[in-house]
């Protein structure tokens, strides 16, 4: 307990006994339920009837914990979900990890976790085991959280899932799945209380839908990815890094809200770096570009979605932007940290 009547959470609770069994029972069995509630041992069992799946894991120290348009819950499970569902997976099974700050309050940690809770359900996934650790106050910062996912390839699936760089040519087309930057700027708000007044809030979401529906439109996707931290800039690059071909993104047709436009230039951004959680881009050939890009849009969260740039045989391991007053400029990978702790 601490000065008001209000639990936080202790040493205690991160020594494996009672408390902590408590804590576990009374906060992440309770939200969680599912494969958590019914194997409560060292390991989850799980039912996987496929030859293949893909395996990943992530950390998430976002600052503030609650920002418009989502919370450290909901990212830890999305931004797991998502970098299955961009390798063409369907997302089935999490963990959870919690690194907690001795003194978090509970009340807290209870938000959290609905947060989790409901953010899997939307995803269609089980949180299926965890772990909970407690440090001492002062050696964190409140908490963090691990999340790893398993997806597995359905079917068709298996036969329509990205082929990889090695598969992208000169001419394909670049086609985003909406606006950009809208998670960075709406973290960037909520840290610094910046009110804009607008309805500006973070994207973030499980781009599942997007995925499997570009799938179904297109047996030779090239490669898609979220274009998280460095945003949209420093994925394309990572495409083009290395590579015989160059890719051309045209500043008038990627999709940017007025105000997330309007905050980067008012605090010195470049969308184009700014992080999202919610969006995915593709690279797929030009025939297969405008079927692509309309089942997208038949997706609410892809209803932004637009084709952007081309491949190109010219300026190999580049990306380049053709302007909106007709120059071009080298887009290079993002160096630094322009916005630290958004994820």
């Amino acid at each position: 307990m601490n000065g008001s009547t209000k639990p936080v959470i202790t040493l205690a609770h991160g020594n494996g006994g009672s408390l902590m069994h408590k804590l576990v029972n009374d906060v992440f069995v309770r939200a969680f339920g599912g494969t958590l509630a019914a194997n409560p041992a060292d390991s989850a069992i799980l039912e996987i009837n496929a030859g293949r799946i893909a395996f990943t894991t992530d950390s998430h120290v976002v600052t503030p914990l609650f920002f418009p348009g989502g919370d450290i819950g909901s990212l830890a499970v999305n931004g797991t979900v998502n970098d299955l569902a961009v390798m063409g997976a369907r997302p089935v099974y999490l963990t959870c990890g919690m690194i907690i700050e001795e003194g978090f309050p509970v009340e807290t940690l209870e938000r959290i976790a609905a947060s989790m809770a409901a953010s899997a359900r939307a995803a269609g996934v089980s949180i299926a085991a965890g772990d909970t650790k407690v440090v001492e106050k002062g050696a964190a910062d409140g908490i963090f959280i691990n999340t790893s996912g398993i997806g597995v390839f359905d079917g068709e699936a298996m036969g329509r899932a990205p082929r990889g760089l090695s598969s992208i040519r000169p001419g394909d087309a670049v086609i985003t799945s909406g606006t950009i930057g809208d998670h960075g700027i709406a973290i960037y708000a909520g840290r610094e209380g910046i009110n804009f007044e607008t309805d500006l809030k973070s994207d973030c979401a499980p781009v599942t839908a997007l995925t499997m529906a570009a799938m179904s439109a297109s047996p030779n996707i090239r490669i898609m990815r979220d274009p998280t931290r460095g945003g949209l800039a420093t994925t394309l690059g990572e495409f083009a890094a290395g590579q015989s071909f160059g890719i051309e993104i045209d500043e008038t047709r990627v999709p940017v809200r007025d105000d997330v436009a309007g905050a980067c230039e008012l605090l010195g951004f470049d969308p184009l770096y700014v992080a999202n959680e919610g969006k995915i881009v593709l690279i797929v050939p030009s025939a297969d570009a405008d079927s692509v890009a309309a089942a997208l849009r038949k997706i609410p969260i892809g209803a932004g979605a637009a084709i952007i740039g081309r491949v190109t045989g010219d300026h190999a391991g580049t990306v380049s932007l053709r302007t909106a007053v007709g120059g071009h400029r080298i887009v290079d990978m993002l160096a630094g940290d322009m916005l630290p702790r958004i994820c």
